[in-house]
């Protein structure tokens, strides 16, 4: 069926994506070089896109220093394929919880390779060194190319190596990708084939569970421009009538939502910051549904994300290196 939503930002989806397994329920893409083209931004701070510098905590000072990788330096573009525990898959258990990481930018790898093995141990498979580090959950990497490296953890990290090529990807998946692959930031997520496990939550709430069972797929897609992120989420429904249903829920959700933040005893339960970013995505974010789709639209302000008019003096400490 046509899709009646113009897409967030159609292209190509970009080749690191070739690298993931196409039986991932959930794939996300960063474009972190085009992000950190953003210095001038407060978002580029809260993204974490900002030179790490001395505010960075000891362990990642310490990692940067005996890996001679910083993100917010060598990293440029990231792929991950994931496998919620709640988004179970019929060969895999709901109660597998796995991720995989491909990941391009400049590595020293000799110098990374040196740090995995003072704690874990390298396998070979044929002509492919994988490195074993333990921890809770374990995780594993090798190097595709001097450029790229893939990184498994949780039970995907037996995984690695990956295979030189995969199967081709399903084709209602690759559509939606095809929809958003433009964007420097992006989520697909196929939503037909949940296990029962993940509606439990909505059992006492026939009509909620039934709605949620209708969304067969989603995806999210942000686009920067300015100090804005525009941000789209698009919800794929069984039937028109199930999308008309969820579209004026959300729009009831919202409604009641309004009147709970007029309450002080709920203002109370939230710090100034999260009352100001769930008032502002209330009042901002549009919602649309049209045939079998829905589609929330907002634009994310640096406000809304704890930042002032400039990038804050302390911006927030670099991820830990762990994926």
């Amino acid at each position: 069926m046509h899709h009646p939503f113009s897409a967030a930002s159609a292209g190509s989806p970009p080749s690191i994506l070739n690298e993931l397994p196409p039986d991932a329920p959930a794939a996300i893409y960063l474009d972190v070089a085009a992000l950190r083209k953003l210095q001038d931004s407060p978002l580029a701070a809260i993204l974490g896109l900002t030179d790490s510098g001395p505010h960075a905590d000891r362990d990642y000072q310490e990692f940067v220093r005996d890996t001679g990788f910083d993100y917010t330096r060598d990293l440029d573009k990231t792929a991950i394929a994931l496998w919620p525990a709640s988004l179970g898959t019929p060969s895999h258990g709901p109660d597998e919880e796995r991720l995989l990481v491909v990941a391009e930018g400049r590595f020293d790898q000799q110098k990374i390779e040196a740090y995995a093995l003072r704690a874990g141990k390298v396998s070979v498979h044929g002509a492919q060194s994988v490195y074993e580090m333990p921890g809770n959950p374990p995780v594993s990497f090798e190097f595709l190319s001097p450029t790229q490296i893939a990184l498994a953890s949780g039970k995907e990290v037996d995984a690695l190596p990956l295979p030189s090529n995969f199967p081709a990807r399903d084709p209602e998946m690759q559509a939606r990708l095809d929809r958003v692959a433009g964007a420097p930031i992006f989520a697909v997520a196929r939503t037909d084939n949940l296990p029962d496990s993940f509606y439990a939550g909505l059992r006492n709430s026939p009509q909620l569970e039934s709605l949620a069972h209708s969304i067969q797929g989603l995806t999210l897609a942000g686009q920067p421009e300015g100090d804005l992120i525009k941000m789209s989420l698009d919800g794929e429904c069984d039937t028109a009538k199930s999308a008309f249903e969820i579209g004026t829920l959300l729009d009831g959700f919202r409604m009641m939502g309004s009147l709970a933040l007029t309450d002080p005893k709920t203002r109370h339960e939230m710090n100034r910051q999260q009352a100001a970013f769930i008032e502002a995505v209330i009042r901002k974010v549009k919602i649309t549904y049209q045939d079998r789709w829905v589609r929330l639209s907002l634009d994310v302000t640096p406000e809304m994300l704890g930042a002032r008019s400039s990038a804050p003096s302390n911006p927030p400490p670099p991820l830990h290196p762990n994926p």
